[in-house]
């Protein structure tokens, strides 16, 4: 028990350094503010504890901050009655249905008088 009291700072660090530098790794190029990735990356293995603190609160660009969060504009998968583009494509369609349905009807009346001669 005493060598893993021992050893639990440096567990600790290597936990958060890791976990920091994976996350710089995979986090998209645009979420990335104020320095490259590699620098990030630099700033965590240098400065200890410290650098992936200064990660987390000012280098990465909260999802919410782009309007993906509870607040923001929501983005992903919509219900059709949500999404406008899907209710316009709607609307088109069921005035193409009603054309098609008069222009047939029209038709059915020429075909109607043709035959009465």
């Amino acid at each position: 028990m005493g060598t893993l009291v021992r050893y639990l700072p440096f567990l600790i660090y290597a936990a958060i350094t890791i976990y920091s530098i994976v996350d710089i790794a995979l986090i998209e190029r645009d979420r990335v503010k104020g320095l490259p990735k590699i620098l990030w990356i630099l700033i965590v293995v240098v400065i200890p504890i410290v650098g992936a603190v200064l990660w987390f609160l000012l280098g990465r660009e909260r999802l919410s901050e782009r309007g993906g969060g509870r607040g923001g504009v929501r983005r992903g998968p919509r219900a059709p009655d949500d999404d406008p583009e899907f209710l316009r494509k709607l609307s088109r369609e069921q005035q193409q249905e009603e054309r098609i349905r008069q222009l047939e009807e029209r038709l059915r009346e020429i075909d109607d008088d043709k035959s009465a001669e």
